[in-house]
């Protein structure tokens, strides 16, 4: 495709950023101006991540001033030590459109094994009793995550965010009706693991997220990332798969939409 079409092509293309802290003061130039600026790169769908009473508040408060914009509450393995209990009044908000980032981390264990399990079981049950979709973060316990998942009930909307697993855990995760969330990781030329699951991943199972301030794509890496970039990462993906970019933005931003039931929620904005 000549290099003026695949210009064409991609400023064509719309996005939605799964999964970002937009709130962090590491993201460049701040909140407000970082979604403005991903906005005009096509950005039209943000998913705004807590990680505890803290953040979780920061998201629901940049979701209250943006219509394109979506709050969840979690607790993340990292803070399980401050139990779930400190969160759990957030859920009723109306911008609230999941539960998470919940989950097991056993690379940092920041917080005991033990008290991350009992945070994730209780998240899990919150997304059932609720009908919310459930964002799981994992790092070296996919075997732990699974088994947990398996015992507590998965919820029917289960994301597995910044999926780092190979085509094998790939499979456990599609084998429970779960997404996977492809993040700046899947540029690197390194994780050949990750890049081989993004070209086997079904496209219906897809999200793609920054995770910003964190996991800058290549070429940006070393710098804070940023929402405009979820770009570069459905780029790869496409590069990678060798089809349309517009395809992995129109799947990854239809799937996003869905999953979080964007176009489903009554709006609390006033009209």
């Amino acid at each position: 495709m000549p290099t003026e079409a695949i210009d064409a092509e991609q400023g064509s293309a719309r996005w939605a950023d799964s999964h970002c802290h937009v709130y962090d003061e590491r993201i460049p130039d701040g909140t407000d101006p970082a979604l403005e600026a991903a906005r005009d790169g096509g950005v039209d769908t943000f998913v705004v991540v807590g990680c505890d009473r803290a953040t979780s508040v920061s998201a629901l408060e940049v979701s209250a001033r943006h219509r394109d914009v979506w709050a969840t509450v979690g607790l993340h393995p990292h803070e399980a030590s401050h139990g779930t209990d400190t969160i759990r009044d957030l859920l009723d908000h109306p911008r609230v459109v999941a539960v998470g980032e919940a989950g097991l981390d056993h690379h940092y264990d920041h917080s005991p094994r033990q008290q991350q399990a009992e945070a994730f079981r209780v998240q899990i049950g919150w997304a059932n009793e609720r009908s919310l979709p459930l964002v799981i973060h994992t790092r070296e316990a996919w075997e732990e995550t699974f088994d947990i998942l398996d015992a507590e009930g998965i919820p029917d909307r289960t994301v597995f965010h910044c999926f780092t697993g190979s085509v094998t855990e790939l499979e456990g995760c599609l084998e429970r009706g779960a997404l996977v969330s492809f993040s700046g990781i899947v540029t690197f030329p390194s994780a050949t693991d990750l890049r081989e699951a993004a070209v086997h991943c079904p496209l219906d199972s897809m999200l793609v997220e920054t995770d910003s301030p964190y996991l800058a794509p290549v070429p940006h890496r070393g710098r804070p990332n940023h929402p405009a970039l979820v770009a570069t990462v459905g780029t790869a993906i496409a590069d990678l798969r060798d089809i349309a970019v517009t395809t992995v933005a129109d799947a990854t931003r239809s799937n996003t939409r869905i999953f979080f039931g964007l176009d489903d929620r009554d709006d609390p904005w006033p009209s």
